[in-house]
């Protein structure tokens, strides 16, 4: 783990909780970002799970920053503000008051205990109280259990089942829809 040197700033924070804070994606951290979305154990649970160069990452960063269908957000560990994942609001309709929710904890080390699921209650409070969202939900495959888990644990709920829609390692497993 990193521990913020007395040189460095802070990272801008946008959402505060007991363990994690969430702020803007940041430019500096392309690389960073690579390096998880080229990871299979985190691509894995990703709708497309694609290896990226490093042009096709800032061309994605250049075109979410001007995006108004998306709010994305680096999550950080408080205790070090080590970058630990992303997370964001996707397909924004503002006019419906409707959003999707990702979301994937890059750090191997901080998988598993608890960070996905503050950062999911973080970004629901995020979502009612600051953009005034109306509805929300998310996608989880059925072999994803500690993500179905920690979703749960955050308040979603299942509300529907696309039967075997999800091929992983020749398996067909069923995307489940929760909000």
């Amino acid at each position: 783990m990193r521990e913020l040197s007395t040189h460095q700033a802070l990272p801008a924070i946008i959402a505060t909780g007991s363990r994690i804070a969430l702020g803007p994606m940041r430019r500096e951290l392309l690389s960073l970002y690579q390096r998880w979305g080229n990871d299979f154990r985190v691509t894995r649970t990703m709708r497309l799970a694609a290896p990226s160069t490093a042009e096709q990452l800032a061309a994605d960063y250049e075109a979410a920053v001007r995006d108004d269908r998306s709010v994305s957000f680096t999550i950080y560990d408080r205790a070090n503000w080590q970058p630990i994942g992303n997370t964001a609001w996707i397909d924004l309709d503002w006019h419906a008051r409707t959003a999707e929710f990702v979301i994937y904890i890059g750090e191997a080390d901080y998988r598993g205990r608890g960070f996905g699921t503050e950062a999911a209650r973080l970004m629901l409070d995020y979502a009612f109280t600051t953009l005034g969202l109306h509805n929300v939900m998310l996608r989880v495959y059925g072999f994803n259990l500690a993500g179905r888990r920690a979703y749960e644990r955050a308040g979603f709920r299942e509300f529907g089942r696309r039967r075997q829609a999800k091929v992983l390692g020749g398996t067909f497993w069923d995307v489940i829809y929760m909000e």
